[in-house]
């Protein structure tokens, strides 16, 4: 789903009160209740193309919410490859000013700054949705914090990580603003959220330092029309890999670093690899054979400290 990797809204105004000639003063006029935005056509016929795509995942089992349990078990063997393979290799690459789905090495990438999030709506998300994600991303935000170690608080000055949740016209005319978020980035890039296919669930796309491996600046994509469960798991997704989990690995079980949609949820081998990514004994730009074998032996001391408790 993925590429490598305070929201504001208008008030009505309250009209001033106004001085009569002979100068009575007249009450101040009751608040213009806020219109509710309106789906457009387009996203109306998209957001029941997604609901019929969670029924039937529901309907399979799949976008699990629990995390994993005694079906998929997994040894500290297999959490160190797993991570190498989602850790140090990146899900796409820039091909023709376009981004292709395409597994490559990649070195260790994470935040090496406190990150100042962002929630942004688009104009035709419903009020309630929007008070609804803001509360599920805040959330999210703050145990992706105590994971990784990374300080992150919600702010509208100067952020460093935006998500975007927006409908198909919100979108579609998103490119200026894209452009002041991440500046400098790359037509592809812009393609790749403006144009965004609709089997494409949502993606996250961050920029680097000068070295190439500290986060400088992440933006994230959610679908608005998506329905609450999918859009939930997109937040989950796509949050976690702009944090440096940024590939997609068939292997990885329970993870939701995986396309087969098993789990929709931030699993417990998910949440372990975020706590090797940023241990100290790695440090970015690392290769995969340089970070392969500490990454043993520390998911060797988390499991054994799981199963301690």
């Amino acid at each position: 789903m993925a590429a490598w990797g305070h929201h504001s809204r208008p008030f009505a105004a309250l009209a001033a009160a106004a001085f009569l000639a002979a100068c009575q003063i007249t009450p101040a006029s009751a608040p213009v209740p806020e219109p509710e935005p309106v789906l457009s056509a387009e996203s109306a016929v998209l957001a029941a193309y997604y609901q019929r795509l969670q029924d039937r995942l529901l309907a399979q089992g799949l976008i699990r919410t629990d995390g994993g349990g005694p079906d998929t078990p997994f040894t500290d063997r297999m959490l160190a490859q797993n991570f190498v393979r989602i850790a140090l290799f990146d899900e796409y690459v820039a091909h023709g000013g376009t981004l292709r789905a395409q597994a490559t090495i990649s070195r260790l990438r994470r935040w090496e700054q406190p990150i100042r999030m962002s929630v942004e709506f688009g104009a035709s998300v419903p009020r309630a949705q929007r008070r609804a994600d803001f509360a599920a991303i805040e959330g999210y935000a703050e145990r992706l914090s105590a994971l990784t170690g990374v300080p992150i608080r919600q702010s509208g000055y100067s952020p460093n990580y935006v998500v975007l949740v927006l409908n198909e016209l919100d979108r579609q005319g998103f490119e200026a603003r894209l452009r002041e978020i991440l500046p400098g980035i790359d037509e592809g890039a812009i393609r790749a959220v403006i144009d965004l296919p609709k089997d494409q669930l949502c993606i996250v796309i961050g920029t680097f330092g000068a070295d190439g491996v500290r986060y400088d600046k992440a933006v994230a994509l959610i679908r608005g029309e998506h329905p609450d469960l999918l859009r939930l798991s997109c937040i989950h997704e796509e949050l976690a890999q702009g944090m440096g989990l940024a590939n997609d690995s068939p292997r990885a079980r329970p993870s939701i670093f995986n396309d087969d949609e098993e789990f929709g949820l931030l699993t417990t081998q998910d949440e372990l690899m975020l706590h090797i990514l940023y241990d100290p004994r790695l440090q970015p730009g690392m290769t995969a054979a340089e970070a392969a074998p500490i990454a043993r032996v520390i998911a060797k001391e988390l499991l054994a400290k799981d199963t301690d408790i």
